[in-house]
């Protein structure tokens, strides 16, 4: 997935650059966060052996907010959750720091929710969505528009969206020498003289592009006079579940069209360097809104490959027509009024179908490119050449990582009003416990009186062991829990032991009224009146 392949990139040219002092990473659950600490200690051993590297699970960011004085928080994608994310801030860090997240796909119909929890008086201008394209800051930015006039919220009550590209290791992705060029097209059975024209998709016909456009432009090019014996489309695909059947059935299309067929079923980055290395043009005519930026197109320029691309979302600030590549036109629907309003009720793949069979690249067009590039190498030779230089230039990780810590550094411009901030809920935020209150027959109160039970007795004294589920850490240990029972050994009132609790553990009072609750559930504590 380009989103995965984005972001790891992005965290180890990160890590390269070394800009900060620390690195924190709050993840799920304790698997994955040795999973990746014993990962980046392999790829970042000075880092890790300095202490530099930062590992806590997700349960923690309470803590988190409150003792860790953090530059700026990064998501890996902007609708994961960053106003819930900022609401924690708000209420729990010294400082109102930055928190931002980059654009991936943006497409699907929920995430009208994810960007309508961004638009709340607790966001700031120190918070900012991350746009990969100008696409991808026109997108953000309509729905923005859209929700607040929907629902009738005031324009400043947004984050700001700022537009810095991906990247792509230059070092990695580069033109081949001729022994590399040579056995690549070797391993594709090519014969001297054929020309290879590469596509990277997934065998779907519903997501990020549809494949039988291209076909038709190389019939269109058979009727025209040119000989199709001379090309072999190579598809490089990722299957999305059935892709063996729609693979079968693109080959049998191409067959019928006279054209030579390769198919890549799920290359890892090494085969997909070779198969860079053997094409004579790289082809994209990308048409679903799924697509917002075209990562593939970056590596197409790195690798000094020839392009031919839909003049389509992102793929317009990656190709310069006639300088880096050739950009074919394409159509879109004046309104969607019928997907709009059956989008909700469908699954995203049904969707984004229609979206994309109404999303024309033009056919004739598209031929008249191909046609271009395979009449002329030397052509196919200076764009990609010319593309080189503007990846090398514009879209290396390096460049790309120097931007975000420049817009870093400059969100902690945008002034805040502190005050205002603090103790603001976010309106998503359930409060489960005024909404479920009549579930059980009471609610903690104040003035119950508690004392320590048999077990929490025993529990105090070394002689009973106390088991808690994985994911308890951050609220329970063993040592809290007999200082719980300790304070509880003559009756006391529940807010006067959740003080206590809280001053010595130096904890948010909501956290020692757990520990009692939990004690209570668990029988190391008891009610007064129950004894």
């Amino acid at each position: 997935m380009g989103r995965s392949v984005a972001n790891a990139a992005f965290l180890r040219a990160l890590l390269r650059a070394d800009p900060f002092d620390e690195y924190h990473f709050l993840l799920r659950d304790r698997a994955l966060a040795n999973g990746v600490r014993a990962r980046l200690a392999d790829e970042f051993p000075e880092l890790a052996r300095g202490g530099r590297l930062v590992f806590r699970e997700r349960a923690e960011l309470p803590a988190a907010m409150a003792d860790t004085p953090f530059h700026c928080m990064h998501l890996s994608d902007c609708i994961n959750h960053p106003a819930h994310l900022a609401a924690l801030r708000n209420a729990l860090s010294p400082r109102i720091f930055p928190i931002t997240g980059p654009t991936h796909s943006l497409s699907y119909r929920r995430f009208s929710t994810d960007f309508l929890a961004q638009l709340w008086p607790g966001s700031t201008r120190r918070d900012c969505v991350i746009a990969t394209s100008t696409t991808a800051v026109e997108v953000v930015r309509g729905f923005h528009d859209y929700l607040s006039e929907g629902y009738g919220i005031a324009p400043e009550c947004r984050p700001r969206v700022e537009r810095i590209p991906l990247g792509v290791d230059t070092d990695v992705y580069r033109p081949a020498t001729q022994e590399e060029r040579r056995a690549a097209r070797e391993s594709l059975g090519l014969a001297d003289g054929q020309l290879a024209v590469l596509l990277f998709s997934r065998l779907s016909h519903h997501s990020k592009m549809d494949p039988l456009p291209v076909l038709r432009a190389f019939q269109r090019l058979g009727r025209e006079g040119f000989d199709l014996s001379r090309v072999v489309l190579c598809l490089a695909g990722w299957d999305d579940g059935d892709g063996a059947a729609f693979g079968a059935t693109l080959a049998e299309l191409a067959r019928n069209v006279g054209l030579g067929w390769r198919l890549e079923v799920g290359p890892d980055e090494s085969r997909k360097r070779e198969l860079f290395w053997a094409c004579d043009v790289f082809l994209s005519p990308v048409d679903n809104p799924q697509e917002t930026f075209g990562l593939t197109m970056l590596e197409a320029g790195a690798m000094g490959c020839a392009v031919v691309a839909s003049d389509y979302d992102g793929y317009r600030d990656l190709v310069v027509h006639g300088e880096t590549g050739l950009l074919v036109p394409t159509l879109g629907p004046r309104t969607t009024d019928g997907v709009d309003r059956m989008a909700p009720l469908v699954f995203d793949a049904d969707y984004h179908l229609l979206l994309a069979q109404e999303t024309v690249v033009d056919v004739p067009r598209m031929a008249q490119a191909l046609r271009t590039l395979f009449d002329d190498p030397a052509l196919r030779g200076r764009l990609g050449e010319n593309a080189r230089r503007r990846v090398e230039a514009e879209f290396s990780w390096r460049s790309v990582v120097e931007r975000h810590v420049e817009l870093w550094d400059a969100l902690w411009n945008e002034p805040v009003d502190e005050a205002a901030l603090r103790g603001r809920r976010h309106p998503m935020q359930l409060p489960y416990a005024r909404v479920f209150g009549g579930y059980p027959t009471g609610v903690l109160d104040d003035a119950l009186r508690v004392t320590w039970s048999a077990a929490g007795r025993a529990l105090y004294r070394g002689q009973e062991f106390v088991s808690f589920y994985e994911g308890m850490e951050s609220r329970l240990s063993p040592e809290r829990l007999r200082r719980v029972v300790f304070f509880a050994r003559k009756p006391i009132a529940c807010a006067r032991l959740a003080a206590k609790l809280a001053e010595a553990e130096s904890m948010p009072p909501e956290d020692a009224e757990f520990c009692i609750l939990w004690a209570l559930k668990n029988d190391f504590l008891e009610r007064c009146d129950e004894r």
